[in-house]
């Protein structure tokens, strides 16, 4: 495999744009959970479900300290 570097600074305007949309996410659950569910095409992959991505990858990025992985409640 194949490995890659990031640097910090880099890492951190990517993680940046990720805590945006999961802070729009969590400002406007319904309508984009609605939107999200007919582009997917079913309710399996749900706004909960892509929050929980975009917060693992901020994570992985540095970008956030893991809380709203492990304490989902707290976030």
């Amino acid at each position: 495999m194949r490995t890659t570097t990031l640097d910090h600074a880099d890492a951190a305007e990517l993680a940046e744009p990720l805590q945006f949309l999961r802070e729009w996410l969590d400002a406007e659950h319904d309508p984009i959970n609605t939107s999200l569910q007919n582009f997917v095409g079913n309710s399996a992959y749900g706004s909960d479900k892509l929050r929980a991505d975009l917060d693992r990858f901020g994570f992985l990025l540095g970008g956030n300290d893991g809380e709203p992985l492990f304490n989902p409640e707290h976030h």
